[in-house]
């Protein structure tokens, strides 16, 4: 077994654990929820796909949102585990094709592929090179990619740094902790949203719109304020906080560099 399956491999045994349920790691997250799928509207409200593919999907949260924009949805997910949740939580949207699938290589025809999302899957490569070649790989000429990406350059890591006279880094920035990195789990890093742009260019791949996105997550207000209040100003801050990266969450709208 070569060390690139052994890692792919482990990746996928993560979200295969019985004893863990990614469906279930959403339970009172409605506000991060909810924030991605108003960023994902806004950065293509208005477009209509023919087909698109959320990699690494873990059950299929967010596809239900992606048939509004598309006649053919498909879920293309490593863990077997989540293709099985995804089974039952999918089950009043019968058109959404289910597909065990990594992001490092997907089954699909050049060029065939007019929407991909990968939202939460960056943070499980510190290295996504591969994953972004395949992905130019698939996606049309004319087509979108909306690309989530786990910050570390937001703006509590930026005041932290500031104070220690700390520069921020460009490379990927592991955030396990000593007793999960000496069990050799699956990589956890954030990354400098600057040096994703990039990583996508090298691989032909081209940021035309960035969002903040979260910008409010907070266990302090989620108790003193409501979801409500805090999805109306996440919604305004959205645009506005992008070119900073103050949230701990960035999604870029990319195309194909001509």
């Amino acid at each position: 077994m070569t060390k690139q399956t052994e890692t792919i491999r482990r990746k996928a045994d993560y979200y295969n654990d019985e004893s863990w349920n990614y469906l279930h790691y959403w339970d009172g997250r409605d506000y991060e929820h909810a924030a991605e799928e108003i960023a994902i509207t806004k950065l293509i409200k208005g477009k209509h796909f023919k087909n698109a593919v959320d990699v690494g999907g873990g059950y299929g949260r967010l596809c239900i949102l992606l048939e509004h924009f598309a006649d053919n949805v498909t879920l293309a997910e490593p863990s077997q585990q989540q293709i099985d949740i995804a089974k039952d939580f999918l089950k009043d949207h019968p058109k959404i094709n289910r597909t065990l699938m990594q992001a490092g290589d997907l089954k699909f025809d050049d060029g065939s592929v007019d929407l991909l999302t990968m939202v939460r899957v960056m943070h499980h490569l510190p290295d996504p090179a591969p994953e972004f070649k395949e992905i130019s790989r698939v996606l049309a000429d004319d087509g979108y990619l909306v690309l989530e990406v786990a910050n570390y350059s937001h703006a509590r890591n930026r005041i932290k740094h500031l104070l220690k006279l700390q520069k921020m880094p460009k490379t990927p920035v592991d955030i396990r902790s000593k007793e999960t990195i000496e069990k050799g789990e699956i990589a956890f890093v954030n990354h400098n949203p600057s040096t994703v742009i990039k990583q996508l260019a090298h691989a032909g791949l081209k940021v035309e719109k960035t969002l903040s996105v979260s910008n409010l997550r907070s266990p302090g207000l989620k108790k003193y304020v409501s979801k409500k209040t805090m999805l109306v100003i996440e919604k305004a801050l959205q645009q506005p906080l992008a070119k900073s990266y103050f949230g701990p969450s960035v999604f870029f709208l990319v195309k194909k560099a001509k």
